[in-house]
Formats: structure tokens, sequence, C-alpha cells
């Protein structure tokens, strides 16, 4: 028997990020709590914990993989958004905390509006931790996600089936393609948003691991994705509906303007708890 605080003091000693150490102890309980099924508390206890030799070996795999700032989200194959956990892999992007405004801005609309059976649209889904968190707070709605990547919809399609989230998933590429469905009362996107001279301000985990496909526009046409949801959401939505978008918080009023342009009203900009320009909400 070894001593899990021990344990998990050696394991942090074998991680040589320049993170602070409060980022690798958070990032070391989420692999103990995974792996070894330790949380916190039994830590700081000291519990006893029986080391198989396997499980001492993944230890140390994933410490080398930590090293090479990998994301512990890919590693460990799962992140929590909303309060639940997703399957996670190199196909789809790791869902971010600020994602979590866009669900907070539906639930508030749903319930003005008084209305239980919602029709949305998720464009660009993802991991689908956008669709099935939607389902699982609005039973009654009915929901449809769309991606242009087969590897995504695969990933967003299991989380569906392991959360017990009825959501219908369809291959779409929103620039070229028109929206196959009409009637509905929100339109919902994260789309591709980060400039290419952008790329050397992202961490390296980022733009070693995470997809590009997700991740950048042109320098030239970085509005491209919210031009083509603007145009062809509002040919679907129906009169109130909602349209509702994750921005690049350097454009925020450029975001705003163009769904004015395309007649949404009244346009409103959120901004997250740091005061950056977040989400970008207009209707039709």
């Amino acid at each position: 028997m070894k001593n899990s605080k021990t344990v998990f003091q050696d394991f942090i000693a074998n991680i040589s990020l320049k993170e602070s150490r409060d980022e690798i102890k958070s990032i070391a309980h989420l692999v103990f709590a995974k792996i070894l099924g330790l949380d916190r508390t039994d830590i700081l206890a000291a519990k006893p914990v029986a080391l198989e030799p396997e499980q001492e070996e993944k230890l140390y795999v994933i410490a080398q993989r930590i090293n090479k700032h990998e994301p512990i989200q890919y590693i460990l194959g799962e992140a929590e958004f909303f309060g639940r956990l997703f399957n996670v892999n190199t196909a789809v992007l790791i869902p971010r905390p600020e994602t979590e405004y866009l669900i907070h801005e539906i639930l508030h609309y749903g319930n003005l509006q008084k209305k239980h059976d919602l029709k949305i649209l998720d464009i660009g889904t993802g991991s689908g931790c956008i669709p099935i968190t939607l389902k699982k707070e609005l039973p009654e709605a009915s929901i449809t996600a769309t991606d242009i990547s087969i590897d995504a919809l695969t990933v967003a399609r299991n989380n569906s089936i392991m959360l017990n989230a009825p959501v219908d998933f369809i291959q779409h590429d929103i620039l070229t393609q028109d929206i196959p469905l009409g009637m509905l009362d929100v339109v919902v996107s994260n789309p591709p948003y980060i400039a290419q001279t952008e790329e050397t301000t992202l961490n390296s985990n980022v733009l070693q691991y995470e997809p590009h496909l997700a991740l950048f526009v042109p320098d030239d046409d970085a509005l491209k994705f919210y031009k083509a949801i603007a145009i062809k959401a509002r040919e679907v939505l129906v009169s109130g509906g909602l349209l509702i978008v994750e921005i690049n918080e350097r454009f925020g009023n450029e975001t705003a303007a163009l769904l004015k342009a395309n007649h949404y009203h009244p346009v409103t900009i959120v901004r997250d708890l740091d005061g950056k320009d977040r989400i970008v909400k207009g209707i039709v």
C-alpha cells in the first residue's frame, strides 16, 4: 500500500510545464480522480492506495503526455461542460466555460417566450456540448445540430447516446448549403472565429492538438461564418426567433453590425465576467 498524498506529490514532481503550481495540481486532481478514483479529500487525508503496476505505468505515460502540452481533456478523453462530462478527442474542440454563456442566454429566451416545444438548431456542433446540454435543460425542445466534419459528428452522436439526450445530427456545410430546416425558434453557433494572425497568441496545447478546421478563419474574411449564418438563419427563423453566436472578442461591434445589416432587431452584445465581448444575439 502507498500513501496517496505521496503518490500525488510524486506525480506533480514529474510535471515540467511552466504553468502555476495551482494549475498543475488541478490537472493532477483530474488524473487521480479518473485513473485512481481518488478525490481531493482522499489525497489530503493521505488515503492508502494499492497501486497496480499498470496504474503506475499509466500515470507515468500521462505525465509525459502532459509535458508535451497535450490537453488533459484529450488525454483523459473527457471534458466538463455545464456540469456534465462529454467525451472528446482531437476531432473536436474542447468545450470552454465561456461557451456556457450561450446556454444561459437561450434558457433565458426560452423562459421569456413561455414556449416549451422550441425548435433549435446548432451550427458547427463539434462535441455536441451545446445541443445536448440544451436538450437536457429543455427536454421538450426539438433540437438539431450540424457539422461539416464526419468525425466530429461521430463524437457528438456518441455523447448524445451517453447522456440520453436525443438530438438529430446532420452533416452540413453552412458556407455552401442552405439550412435544411424551417420554422426554427433558435439558431445558435460557436463557429470558427480566430484570425490566422492570432495563431501566435494561442497556447501550444491549442495549436498542436485542437482541430484547426474548427478554430481559424482567414484574416481578410474573419466574419465569413457569421455572414453565412446571419443570412441563412433569417430565412428559417420564425418571427421573434433568436440568432445567438459566440464571437471573437475583437469583433463584437462588427458582428453586431452584421446582424443589424441583415435586419435583426434588437441586437445585443453580451460580455463575459472579464468584460470581454463574448456573445452577439439578435431577434428576427
